[in-house]
C-alpha cells in the first residue's frame, strides 16, 4: 500500500471516529455574553478571529505540504485545497476540543522552527525536504519517538490528523478517497455481485 492510499484509510477512519463522537453543542455556555447557537457556516463568515499570523501560516503549509504532497494531476497537495486555512478556522473556534488543540498546534509550531533553528540554523520554512523531513521522522510516530520528542509528537499527531480532515473533506479530497456518498441514484438494486460474494453472502437481507 502506498502513502497516499494508507493516508485515505487513516482518514475514513477519523472521520468515522469523529462522526460517532459528535454530539451537539452551544457556544454560550462559559462564554462570556456567549455566541448562542452555533454560526452558519455556510455565510462564509464566523464569529470569532483567526489565530495563524503569516509566519505561522507559511509554516503550517509547508508541513502540510509533507503531509500531504501533490501526487499527479488529479492530487493536489493540502495547501492548494487550503488545509492551512482550515486548520486555522479549526484551531480559532472557541470549542473546547479547538482550544485544546489550538494550544497543541501553536506550541508544536514554534517547536518546529526552533528545533529547525537548532539543527539546520534555519526557520522551518527555508529547509530542503530532506532537512524537513528528518525532523518529522523523530516525531511522526509517538509510540517510537524519544522521551524528548513526546510533546512534539503528540503535536505532529494532532497536526497530522488536522490534515487530514481537512483535505478529505474537500469535494477534491472526496473524489481522490473514492467516496461516492450523496449522489442520487435513479433506483438501488443492491450491492453489485462482487460485493456479495467478498462479503460471504448469497443475497442482501433486503
Amino acid at each position: 500500500m502506498n502513502r497516499r492510499d494508507a493516508l485515505k484509510w487513516m482518514a475514513a477512519a477519523i472521520g468515522t471516529v469523529s462522526f460517532l463522537d459528535a454530539a451537539p453543542r452551544s457556544l454560550g455556555s462559559g462564554q462570556k455574553g456567549g455566541y448562542g447557537t452555533d454560526p452558519d457556516l455556510l455565510k462564509g463568515a464566523v464569529p470569532w478571529s483567526r489565530t495563524l499570523n503569516d509566519r505561522q501560516l507559511k509554516l503550517t503549509a509547508a508541513l502540510a505540504d509533507l503531509i500531504l504532497p501533490r501526487a499527479g494531476g488529479n492530487s493536489p497537495s493540502a495547501s492548494e485545497l487550503k488545509v492551512p486555512d482550515f486548520i486555522d478556522e479549526w484551531i480559532s473556534a472557541p470549542y473546547p476540543d479547538q482550544q485544546r488543540d489550538r494550544a497543541t498546534v501553536l506550541e508544536g509550531l514554534e517547536w518546529m522552527d526552533a528545533e529547525a533553528a537548532r539543527r539546520f540554523e534555519r526557520d522551518f520554512v527555508a529547509l530542503s525536504a530532506t532537512e524537513a523531513i528528518a525532523i518529522c521522522d523523530d516525531i511522526c510516530f509517538p509510540p517510537a519517538a524519544a522521551p524528548k520528542y513526546a510533546r512534539a509528537a503528540r503535536f505532529f499527531s494532532t497536526f497530522r490528523n488536522l490534515c487530514l480532515g481537512g483535505y478529505y473533506t474537500t469535494d477534491v479530497g472526496m473524489r481522490d478517497a473514492g467516496y461516492v456518498g450523496n449522489i442520487p441514484l435513479p433506483a438501488f438494486n443492491g450491492p453489485p455481485p462482487e460485493v456479495l460474494k467478498r462479503l460471504g453472502i448469497e443475497r442482501a437481507p433486503w
